[in-house]
């Protein structure tokens, strides 16, 4: 399997782990502080992350050369997570994805400002493709809405948090210095995490971390370990084979996924005409992901 392949492998994984995080995200958003469950994700996810590079790669001292790269990908990504979880206290579930599903459009102009990575005329057309898909679900497939530009304050909120996502992705390719995915990861979930501690220490001491709801737990243990630690090795990974607009390609599946979240969990599926959204983010993966040998930025190889 070639880097690319593998890369593209590690993004569908990717986007079936963080669909989850929005069904069950909506579920505990109002009953803790999201400063809060996202400093414990961070800190349970660094754990994980912190053995599974002790098992495999090690934690050479190179990878404590200029720290700042931490705090900026870890301040960067718990910025996205607190946002999404403010979001999701009013925004629905499959609203919040579509609002994620903007993020290639964003990270595509991050790349460029950052990598000088260039968007094809083909990208450009699934990235548009990809945004009416969006817009389509995050009003609700009313055209009344659109036409009043009524967008909720969740969607507006979640909406910066993808702001935050779509940089964080170039700026990985920029940062890292050849350390293995693993090893990235770990040191940029320490720093969110200390970060976190030091913004939302207030909310920290105020939960009452004894007497959560299960539910809390369950949500809290999914969004740390599938959620935040995985998809940090999945979407690093990805970033050193594929360029940042196809890495967040893969994001225009999250709706569609959210949808199998929601009804598994019992929940009422979405309007039928919202699907038509769903399948027009599916058509732009695919208008995005179409081989453009031409204009292919070569993988950048690294240790794993």
């Amino acid at each position: 399997m070639t880097p690319q392949a593998r890369g593209h492998l590690a993004m569908l994984v990717f986007s079936a782990l963080v669909a989850g995080s929005f069904s069950l995200g909506s579920l505990i958003a109002n009953q803790i502080a999201p400063e809060a469950i996202t400093a414990a994700r961070f800190l349970i996810a660094s754990v994980v992350i912190g053995v599974a590079a002790l098992m495999t790669t090690g934690l050479p001292r190179s990878v404590a050369q200029a720290p700042w790269r931490y705090l900026v990908l870890g301040g960067l990504f718990a910025s996205y997570f607190v946002l999404m979880f403010h979001g999701l206290k009013t925004a629905p579930p499959v609203s919040a994805a579509a609002v994620f599903t903007l993020t290639p459009v964003m990270s595509a102009v991050a790349g460029w400002v950052l990598l000088r990575q260039i968007t094809t005329p083909r990208m450009g057309l699934a990235l548009t493709v990809g945004a009416v898909g969006a817009l389509w679900v995050i009003f609700r497939a009313d055209w009344r809405a659109f036409a009043a530009f009524e967008i909720g304050g969740g969607e507006i909120i979640f909406f910066w948090g993808c702001v935050a996502h779509a940089i964080y992705t170039p700026m990985v390719r920029k940062l890292n210095r050849g350390e293995p995915a693993v090893v990235f990861t770990f040191g940029t979930l320490v720093a969110g995490c200390l970060l976190l501690t030091l913004y939302g220490w207030a909310d920290i001491r105020a939960t009452d971390w004894v007497n959560l709801p299960l539910i809390v737990w369950v949500g809290l243990l999914y969004v740390s370990i599938f959620a935040t630690a995985a998809s940090f090795v999945l979407v690093q990974f990805a970033t050193l084979r594929l360029p940042s607009a196809k890495v967040m390609a893969y994001t225009y599946l999250t709706p569609s996924w959210v949808i199998l979240w929601e009804i598994a969990l019992g929940q009422q599926p979405p309007a039928l005409l919202i699907f038509v959204g769903a399948i027009l983010t599916v058509v732009a993966l695919l208008l995005l992901l179409k081989a453009e040998d031409q204009h292919r930025v070569p993988a950048q190889s690294a240790p794993e």
